[in-house]
């Protein structure tokens, strides 16, 4: 397992009743990815009136797409369904940090708001040394950076709720 013991972990960040009612059904999504043979992340979109636009979960090992992530997925759920103006007004719910890719889906999309569960650092701890598990080293918040619209980024959160899904998921 990598030792992170050198690398500071990002402080969990409190979230209101509604954010961790959506957080908590990202982390329930990422169960059922689980369940399915996929790595175990979950992720849904929701308005401020409380309305779910949709729900995915990551179906790399299903459908043999190395892109199937939950979010991308769900992105591509989204798209033709709802325009950017209503897609900024959402909130994208993610059992985990949003690797690069998914960010970048993400800044593509126009979605204004982000909360995490589990960030990468701790899934690093997870995924071990194996050379087929290894992600871009980048945050998140660094590809929300260089978006020239805001997008408010919440995590990590629920991190031991969120880690559960992980325990044992990542071996062999």
């Amino acid at each position: 397992m990598t030792d992170l013991s050198a690398t500071p972990l990002p402080a969990p960040v409190p979230l209101d009743a509604r954010d961790g009612l959506y957080l908590r059904r990202a982390i329930a999504l990422a169960d059922i990815a689980r369940a399915r043979g996929n790595r175990p992340f979950g992720a849904l979109a929701a308005l401020p009136d409380g309305t779910v636009l949709d729900e995915a979960w990551n179906a790399n090992h299903e459908t043999g797409d190395c892109t199937a992530h939950a979010e991308t997925s769900l992105i591509r759920k989204l798209s033709p369904r709802f325009t950017r103006e209503e897609l900024a007004r959402a909130t994208l719910y993610s059992s985990g940090e949003p690797c690069v890719m998914c960010a970048g889906a993400i800044f593509w999309s126009n979605i204004g708001r982000v909360v995490y569960g589990i960030d990468a650092v701790r899934l690093r701890v997870f995924r071990g040394e194996r050379a087929d598990q290894v992600d871009a080293e980048l945050s998140c918040r660094d590809v929300f950076a260089a978006s020239p619209n805001p997008i408010e980024c919440i995590g990590p959160a629920l991190v031991e709720e969120a880690s559960a899904s992980h325990v044992g998921a990542w071996k062999v």
